[in-house]
């Protein structure tokens, strides 16, 4: 339990400041860039997440799973066949890359250094991915907390230093402020390599029990491939997104330029906003996945239920109250962006939406170490269809246009969460109110 809230505590605090970092990262953006060139950067801003899910193929889920599951004498056996892995898929990556990124058509309106700043990022993000596994696995959240934190200081810091010394055409802009981007990475993986150099000494110092290099790699893919699927297929379906959405609006009768103006607000405004408290559930998700994996490691069904209802009752805490404060102070809060914008009756609209998605990342945590992944992808399947339909049938509608956009998104959401939350009370032999059933077999 202590163990429980120190890391929550710790890493809540490190992202609350992170998150107003990124406030303020998105109010400079917002105001440096303009209304078309900020609706550019948050259109592009989803494939480059999808590349940065393929780099670390999702080796901060499978390592933390194993290093929590396996006692501190297998550690340093595991990390060096992971380096291993990861060495070799970063290379694999920056070949297939180099090849495909110049095809791609989204990134012909775009400055082409763009192209060449995400070669150079995969590297950063897959050696990035071992030591944070490592960090997560050893509950060391301070490491972690740290590291997080430095990333956005780091960026915001860049961003003002760029737009207060230089003035730049809306394409250059563009680059350097994703170049922030990709600098604050580079940063942060000099901090976290200094952090695993120190903590692999003392881990050498022990005697160590061997692992075999092929029980390790199957042991990490079994959890990092069905977990990649699941974060690919998010990523695709945020980057395919804002084509849909100025698609559907398009059908509506709004003019293009006018549909990415929308979608900039919806996205970089409404989305910022309401996913500010989402670092409590980012913490949670952290925290909660070597304890899952390690209760359900030792079938201790006592533990996981106690857990889960401690989430559920954490989410409630601070998610029922911040969610009323959105809708009750929607207009000031989106004026600190763009003044007499429509993203205050977005962020309004949207309230259902974050307030589910809150549930829905602790939730995730526990179908991960549980090892119900693929259960978490068919249910993100589902419910992503079904918003798509929505989306676009509702956005179409001239009557509704962006608002139709966003309910159906609200039902994606909410079917998300309640699909999670079903699976995991049967797995763990709970009804919908948490009440045992009858014993389980495992």
């Amino acid at each position: 339990m202590n163990t429980f809230f120190r890391g929550l505590l710790v890493l809540s605090l490190a992202a609350f400041v992170g998150e107003c970092l990124e406030l303020f990262i998105n109010v400079v953006l917002a105001r440096e860039l303009g209304d078309e060139a900020f609706g550019m950067y948050m259109a592009i801003l989803p494939t480059i997440l999808f590349v940065v899910v393929l780099s670390n193929i999702e080796l901060p889920v499978s390592i933390s799973k194993l290093i929590a599951e396996k006692e501190p004498t297998y550690h340093w056996s595991v990390l060096k066949h992971a380096l291993k892995l990861a060495s070799l898929w970063a290379v694999v990556m920056m070949f297939i890359a180099s090849w495909i990124l110049p095809l791609l058509p989204v990134f012909h309106t775009y400055h082409v250094g763009i192209q060449w700043m995400l070669l150079l990022l995969i590297p950063i993000i897959t050696f990035s991915a071992v030591v944070k596994g490592y960090l997560i696995g050893a509950q060391k959240t301070t490491k972690i907390a740290i590291a997080n934190l430095m990333k956005r200081s780091l960026q915001l810091v860049g961003l003002l230093i760029v737009f207060q010394l230089f003035s730049f055409d809306s394409d250059v802009a563009i680059f350097m402020a994703l170049l922030a981007l990709k600098l604050s990475e580079l940063l942060v993986l000099g901090y976290l390599m200094v952090v695993f150099i120190f903590n692999m000494k003392k881990i050498k110092s022990v005697k160590q029990t061997t692992l075999t290099g092929k029980e390790v790699r199957q042991k990490l893919l079994a959890v990092s491939i069905p977990t990649t699927g699941l974060r690919i297929f998010h990523s695709a379906s945020f980057a395919i997104k804002p084509f849909l959405i100025t698609w559907a609006l398009g059908n509506a009768g709004m003019i293009e330029s006018i549909a990415v103006v929308e979608y900039g607000k919806l996205a970089g405004i409404a989305f910022t906003v309401g996913f500010f408290p989402a670092f409590i559930a980012h913490a949670l998700l952290i925290v909660l996945i070597p304890i899952v994996a390690d209760a359900y490691e030792r079938k201790d069904f006592a533990t996981l239920h106690h857990y889960l209802k401690l989430s559920m009752i954490v989410t409630v805490f601070y998610g029922a109250p911040v969610v009323l404060m959105f809708y009750a102070f929607a207009e000031p809060i989106t004026n600190l962006f763009f003044e007499a914008s429509s993203a205050h009756i977005y962020l309004q609209i949207l309230v259902p939406y974050f307030i589910f998605q809150y549930f829905a990342t602790p939730l995730q945590a526990y179908l991960i170490g549980i090892g119900l992944v693929k259960d978490a992808f068919i249910h993100s399947l589902y419910s992503t269809s079904i918003s798509f339909v929505l989306m676009i049938v509702l956005g179409s509608m001239q009557s509704l246009q962006m608002d139709g956009i966003i309910l159906g998104m609200n039902m994606g959401a909410v079917l998300l969460t309640l699909l999670h939350y079903v699976t995991i009370c049967k797995k763990l032999g709970l009804n919908v109110m948490m009440g045992r059933q009858e014993a389980l077999s495992s």
